[in-house]
């Protein structure tokens, strides 16, 4: 497993524009408010051949009694506790405050190596680091994280600090955990990773990021990743709310699976079919976790009901499949990573080129494709081009021709004949003579 490097501090020193920087990418939100970033973000990184995990965390206020900042200091206190290497952030324009000196006791008590990072220095002078050394943190590094000045010289302490050992490529199973605000997916994630990983609260929409963990179960490794509560356009409230959403789509493409979290007690709602539908048209294998199913009563057909529902609203992707829990109880949890997993390897799963062209050959002969204006779709050829989706190419003497609903039933025989559940498929259709 890579070497880790966590980034904390007090609120609004800069670590999240520091941590974008280097990511190369804005996955953590930006905000010139304290509080924004509230749990743990990462992002895999690299620096002069060198990879490594890159975590940002909530900034730290440990004698607040505040119990949202208690949380946030809780989720700092978990990404130290699983770091390599901790870069400690103070601010060179407002100065040294009491609050860094608590912090810099926290974090000496951890016994981690630590860098010392005096950020927003836009012009260098050697005055203005003279007070930081009196933390006792060792020689203080000037940096102007929105100016990118100093990052090199930061990162360059950071990998000359890493553990001696080799590092692997994550071989994970990422796995997006999605949904609309308060359906339970923050105390999903916790309760599959047994510890308190996200900020779980009453207050819909608390998860603002969208928090990687990788974890390993029963000899496999998973990164999971809690995402933002996805509301509808005109309940985003605000550019920080706005910004969570998009984070939370980036999440789901670039997960390989995704839970999609519904409130079984609120049942299924338009919102809940459009985020479905996104991952349907991101061509993302997925489970349907009908989560809270602890608070509903039920007699011996209530779940057919529900899924008869589920086939009513999600008439587009009839190949879905479904799980039953309680992220409070753990009721049927177990289930849930090898479904995932599951779903996940019938994405990969590929058709042999002669059985797939004898499969259409025979379904054709069985239902003929309707003709229009006298003329009648032909296959020459289908192949399986990709997986992850599955992609099946099938060249035709018109792909004009191909109807809908005739190639709907030409992917249901496939489904038919193969076990493609929890995964969408895809069928592209070619004229040959164009592929010639």
């Amino acid at each position: 497993m890579q070497p880790v490097i966590a980034i904390v501090g007090r609120p609004n020193v800069g670590k999240s524009t520091f941590f974008n920087k280097v990511a190369g990418r804005k996955i953590s939100i930006t905000e010139n408010r304290p509080g924004v970033t509230r749990d743990r973000i990462t992002a895999d990184c690299e620096w002069r051949g060198k990879p490594f995990t890159l975590v940002d965390t909530g900034g730290i206020e440990l004698k607040s009694e505040d119990a949202m900042w208690k949380q946030i200091a809780l989720q700092a206190s978990l990404a130290v506790d699983t770091a390599d290497v901790i870069l400690f952030f103070t601010d060179g324009r407002e100065g040294l405050t009491s609050s860094d000196h608590d912090v810099a006791d926290f974090l000496r008590r951890s016994k981690k190596p630590v860098v010392l990072v005096v950020n927003k220095i836009d012009d260098y002078s050697a005055d203005k680091l003279f007070e930081f050394y009196s933390l006792g943190l060792g020689e203080p590094y000037a940096v102007s994280s929105e100016h990118s000045r100093g990052i090199g010289d930061v990162l360059d302490c950071a990998v000359a600090r890493f553990p001696v050992g080799e590092e692997s490529a994550d071989d994970s199973l990422k796995i997006a955990v999605v949904g609309k605000p308060n359906a339970g997916k923050s105390s999903l994630v916790n309760r599959l990773l047994g510890q308190e990983r996200t900020i779980v609260t009453p207050v819909a929409g608390t998860t603002r990021d969208a928090v990687d963990t990788r974890f390993e179960r029963d000899g496999r490794a998973y990164t999971i990743i809690d995402t933002a509560g996805i509301r509808r356009k005109r309940s985003v409230e605000d550019d920080v709310e706005y910004y969570s959403v998009l984070r939370a789509f980036d999440a789901v493409r670039r997960a390989d699976v995704c839970l999609l979290v519904i409130d079984a007690q609120e049942g299924i709602t338009e919102q809940d079919v459009k985020i479905v539908g996104y991952v349907h048209e991101q061509g993302k294998p997925s489970v349907i976790v009908m989560n809270k199913w602890d608070l509903i009563e039920k007699d011996t057909h209530t779940v057919q009901a529900f899924e008869e529902k589920l086939r009513r609203e999600l008439k587009f992707m009839e190949y879905f499949r479904s799980a039953y829990v309680s992220a409070k109880t753990g009721q049927r949890l177990e289930k849930l990573l090898p479904l995932a997993r599951e779903v996940y390897e019938h994405a990969g799963a590929r058709i042999p080129t002669g059985v797939l062209n004898d499969l259409l050959a025979d379904a054709m002969r069985v239902s003929e494709p309707p003709s229009y204006q006298g003329r009648r779709l032909k296959l020459y050829y289908a192949s399986q081009a990709a997986v992850h989706p599955p992609l099946f190419v099938l060249m035709v003497n018109d792909e004009g021709l191909m109807h809908f609903s005739y190639e709907r039933y030409l992917e249901n025989v496939i489904r038919g004949a193969y076990d493609f559940s929890g995964t969408p498929i895809r069928i592209r259709v070619r004229n040959k003579k164009e592929s010639e």
